[in-house]
């Protein structure tokens, strides 16, 4: 009776291990986005500023 109980204790805590053992971890998430930051952030700033610049260097 102590052999067939050790017996299937043995086999479920092997079974156990066995199906806990074969899960596949999940996938890592997406990147997180980038910052929102725009790309032509002074793009009008320099084209006001080489406007006014150029009118100067008429003027002159």
């Amino acid at each position: 009776m102590k052999k067939k109980t050790f017996l299937v204790l043995f086999t479920v805590l092997i079974f156990t291990c066995i199906v806990n053992g074969q899960i596949v971890p999940p996938a890592p998430g997406p990147p997180p986005p980038p910052p929102g930051l725009p790309v032509d952030g002074g793009l009008l700033f320099l084209l006001i500023s080489g406007i006014i610049y150029g009118v100067k260097k008429v003027r002159e």
